[in-house]
């Protein structure tokens, strides 16, 4: 699809030759043209722009309050600002205001060029993550998995077909993969839906306690037992209760177990009768049950009497495809949250979480964006989060507050020159990625809050590389 840049200025002839260098860098994008912001807002609201390069100083309604009313009008715009009056303070309020970069007349062509290539590669992701998010939002209405995957979508009909019944259901699958996100929508599909739906973390429970828990206890029943107590399986009447990891479970309640199972009725410890139930059993676990059989640690009954219908979850490396759409489903999940706006990932971030084995499967993917916002201070995740949420720089040992000794505490102390070369090196590319994480990577904004040169500053970050070995 052809992209549209709207050129905003007040002198015709500056904005014809700022048309050309956008041309002459970008030959197929459409360019539109608007003298002075009331058109430019005329134009955003009937034709819409994918990028929008504007003067800062123009009669009537200037670059600032035309940044702030176009932003209204078509939220995640990328804008870009120019102005013969540059300065420090006035690149920040413009960025704090939402202006994606920031760049001073005269203008260069290859700063230009640079700026706007960029631009339009921030709206196109833009662009794809809200298409990303309105499909996971999508996924969340409609209370199922968040995946479009082949392998999702057949593991979805499961589910479906499952939950049309009122069978125990055995959810199997590795650690991370959401076996009890499958029970939740299991249940919620089923014709049990208004009922309770009730969760037993059964390795988080003593085995003493266990039994009083899921059965429930009379009073006196033992030491402490004041009063009586409904089991958790009365408590799930009319719905369904979960026994989540049930691999667990110590064999003198998986005896007990299978007699809920087999009769449908309950004997609260320390009583003479039982309690009829009326409830779906779901349950779940990430081991190998046949071979906990085999080694006398689980029963080859209760086990088929759970193997009624089986689920059994995919392996994030099994659906590779949905890791963007999950991705940026926890992006905005996180963000919410947080009560922070809306973040994207960069193409490099998302590159480096497609290409990933993750053995931790969707939780892992899950931790792994929730440490990225927790470092991305801008709109934008760059590569230089994923550094820093992995743990960071490596750090030589401390020796005062403030003071960093390369070698201190070793056989061997570093040589005066060496140490203040490391030193020196670490605090260089510490200071480069702590403003580059302040501007969202935006190096021309770096530079002009650094005050380091654009040129030097690229060659520092070109640097990087050598430095951290």
């Amino acid at each position: 699809m052809t992209q549209r840049i709207l050129l905003v200025d007040d002198e015709p002839d500056f904005a014809q030759g700022l048309a050309r260098l956008v041309v002459s860098g970008f030959p197929n994008v459409e360019i539109a043209m608007a003298g002075d912001g009331s058109e430019a807002l005329e134009i955003l609201a009937t034709s819409g722009a994918d990028l929008m390069l504007t003067d800062l100083r123009m009669p009537g309604l200037d670059g600032q309050e035309l940044l702030h009313q176009a932003l209204e009008l078509v939220p995640g715009l990328t804008v870009i600002l120019l102005t013969g009056y540059g300065s420090v303070e006035a690149a920040v309020a413009a960025l704090k205001g939402g202006a994606y970069d920031f760049l001073t007349k005269p203008v260069k062509r290859e700063e230009l060029l640079r700026s706007v290539r960029k631009g339009l590669e921030h709206g196109r992701l833009l662009g794809e993550n809200k298409a990303l998010r309105d499909l996971a939002r999508r996924a969340e209405g409609a209370r199922t998995l968040v995946g479009d995957a082949p392998a999702m979508r057949q593991l979805k009909e499961s589910i479906a077909a499952v939950a049309a019944s009122d069978y125990t259901v055995l959810v199997r699958g590795e650690s991370g993969t959401g076996k009890e996100l499958v029970a939740g929508t299991i249940h919620r599909l089923s014709n049990r839906a208004k009922g309770p739906f009730v969760t037993v973390n059964c390795p988080a429970i003593p085995e003493h306690l266990l039994e009083s828990e899921l059965f429930g206890h009379v009073k006196g029943a033992f030491t402490g037992a004041e009063k009586a107590r409904q089991g958790l399986f009365v408590a799930a009447g009319g719905g369904s209760i979960l026994l989540d990891e049930i691999g667990d479970i110590p064999m003198s309640v998986q005896t007990k177990l299978l007699r809920v199972l087999q009769e449908r009725e309950v004997r609260p410890v320390g009583a003479n009768g039982t309690t009829r139930i009326d409830v779906r059993i779901l349950a779940t676990t990430n081991q190998n049950l046949e071979e906990r059989i085999t080694a006398g640690l689980f029963r080859e009954d209760l086990f088929y009497r759970l193997n009624v219908l089986t689920v059994t979850t995919l392996p994030l490396r099994d659906h590779r495809e949905d890791i963007p759409l999950l991705a940026a489903h926890f992006l905005e999940q996180t963000c919410r949250e947080m009560r922070l706006s809306p973040k994207v990932l960069g193409p490099e971030v998302l590159r480096c979480l497609c290409e990933r084995p993750w053995p931790g499967n969707v939780r892992e993917l899950q931790n792994t964006v929730r440490r990225l916002t927790v470092f991305c201070p801008g709109r934008q995740v760059e590569a230089i989060h994923l550094h820093q949420a992995e743990g960071g720089l490596p750090r030589t040992q401390q020796t005062q507050p403030g003071v960093f000794v390369p070698g201190a505490g070793t056989e061997e102390l570093m040589p005066y020159k060496e140490a203040k070369s490391t030193v020196l090196t670490n605090f260089t590319r510490c200071y480069v990625e702590h403003v580059l994480a302040r501007t969202g990577g935006n190096i021309s904004e770096a530079a002009r809050l650094s005050g380091i040169e654009r040129v030097s500053l690229q060659k520092i970050i070109k640097r990087g590389g050598r430095m951290r070995g």
